[in-house]
């Protein structure tokens, strides 16, 4: 039989009636998952641009400014802390109920607590009382992405064909960068609109209550699209009762080596993204609109190296893809302190901009590569747990260990720290099997073999 025909360029099949309504339900559903990560993505940004930019000011001021701006950014960090929970609870309901409902309700979650933070009243109105909720309403926001990322990936991959996954991967990944432009142009435009006093009085907070219009669209376009055929199957043939111990007693290694895996994408993305926006605010002096400035060209650069890395990854593979972003980040993270300390716009612009450029490189094939590596029955519970893992020790403890190793030992003692984390991660990607062109829907004795081969058993 001779295979579909393509449009010229685009990769994607072409033609016929069916290979059109195929194409017409992937991009319902890549949309729908662009759209929730995406929102979860924002109200995720925006919360640490505010931490880097003004919660110093609103909820910490006793402390005075530097130990202000590192209370700031733990609480940025508490959400990573929260995020494995979150994974834990949502890819139980994930895989025992199905994806679809379970986004739905990550979705509702994210918004009520981002939306509770654009009214939380300052510490100089209620008192201690202000920090002690906004640290429970990011608890919140954390146990919420901790389900979203994992379902909204296995949404697009369960729905596509093996041979285009990475492809249609993009859209879940766009979804969780495009954030970091929309997010800063958010706060560039409220802040354009008012003086510095009144952005700091009260105009964060609108970027925090317009995420709730977001919110209702992200919901509308995830009722419309139908349940994953892969999830369909597995639930017929039975669910696992536990999805979370079986996970860990069939594929122990993989989740600990898929979440090591990642840990250069979050440790480069939160940095630039917090640390890096504070840095340039409270040592190099540059004004908001300079920072949010180069943060919609950080957040374009991110972008940017998602596509790439996720259509080359279906040609060569993921993890040459994967691993290969890791080494040159290794190298980079050695250098950035170097350029920063030029004490120039341009060496913040280029520090920023190649961060993330690097980190979206290694993003893009991630969200096929880690659902392929488990089995349907617990893929929802061991990919999110993975991934939030690699949030925690990344994401969350990297903008708090570069705020204190910089004050005390200087700048290349991070790159050190963080360079070791980019040479784990590569080793955990190479140790991890070629899953690019692979099915998914996997039977249980099928997923003992494959287990049987990556253990060394």
């Amino acid at each position: 039989m001779d295979k579909p025909s393509t449009e010229a360029g685009s990769g994607f099949p072409a033609t016929s009636d069916q290979n059109r309504a195929e194409n017409r339900k992937m991009r319902r559903v890549a949309t729908a998952s662009f759209m929730g990560t995406m929102i979860e993505g924002y109200d995720f940004v925006i919360y640490g641009t505010a931490a880097a930019l003004v919660f110093p000011h609103i909820f910490f001021p006793a402390l005075g400014e530097s130990a202000g701006t590192i209370a700031s950014l733990a609480t940025f960090g508490a959400a990573f802390v929260a995020r494995p929970l979150g994974s834990i609870v949502f890819g139980h309901l994930g895989d025992r109920l199905g994806r679809k409902n379970t986004l739905v309700a990550t979705l509702l979650l994210m918004g009520i607590g981002t939306f509770l933070m654009g009214i939380l009243p300052s510490a100089a109105q209620i008192g201690v009382a202000a920090p002690v909720i906004l640290v429970i309403l990011r608890i919140v926001q954390g146990i919420s992405v901790g389900g979203e990322w994992a379902g909204a990936t296995l949404f697009v991959s369960e729905h596509a064909p093996k041979e285009k996954r990475g492809l249609w991967g993009i859209a879940p990944q766009l979804g969780a960068t495009v954030p970091n432009i929309l997010g800063s142009a958010t706060f560039l435009l409220t802040s354009a609109l008012m003086s510095q006093d009144e952005f700091v009085s009260y105009g964060w907070r609108i970027p925090f209550l317009a995420s709730g219009l977001l919110v209702i669209v992200g919901l509308y376009l995830r009722l419309k699209v139908e349940e994953t055929p892969v999830f369909k199957k597995e639930h017929d043939r039975g669910s696992s009762r536990v999805p979370f111990v079986e996970a860990f007693k069939k594929q122990p290694g993989a989740i600990l080596r898929g979440a090591g895996a990642i840990l250069m994408v979050f440790s480069f993305a939160y940095f630039s993204s917090t640390y890096l926006i504070s840095y340039a605010s409270h040592t190099l002096k540059l004004s908001s609109t300079t920072i949010l400035v180069i943060g919609i060209l950080s957040g374009a650069a991110y972008s940017l190296g998602v596509p790439v890395s996720a259509i080359l990854s279906d040609r060569i593979g993921r993890k040459k893809v994967i691993g290969g972003a890791n080494i040159i980040a290794a190298v980079w993270a050695l250098a950035i302190f170097a350029i920063l300390d030029l004490g120039t716009v341009t060496a913040f612009a280029v520090t920023a901009c190649v961060t993330f450029f690097i980190a979206g490189l290694a993003y893009g094939p991630i969200g096929a590569f880690l659902p392929e590596q488990f089995h349907t029955r617990y893929r929802y519970t061991a990919t999110g747990f993975a991934y939030n893992l690699a949030g925690v020790v990344g994401g969350g403890l990297g903008p708090v260990i570069a705020a204190g190793l910089t004050q005390s030992i200087g700048g290349f003692a991070f790159g050190v720290y963080v360079s070791v984390l980019c040479l784990i991660a590569a080793a955990c990607t190479f140790s991890l099997r070629e899953t690019s062109n692979t099915e998914l829907d996997w039977t249980e004795e099928a997923v003992l073999k494959k287990h049987k081969v990556v253990s060394g058993h």
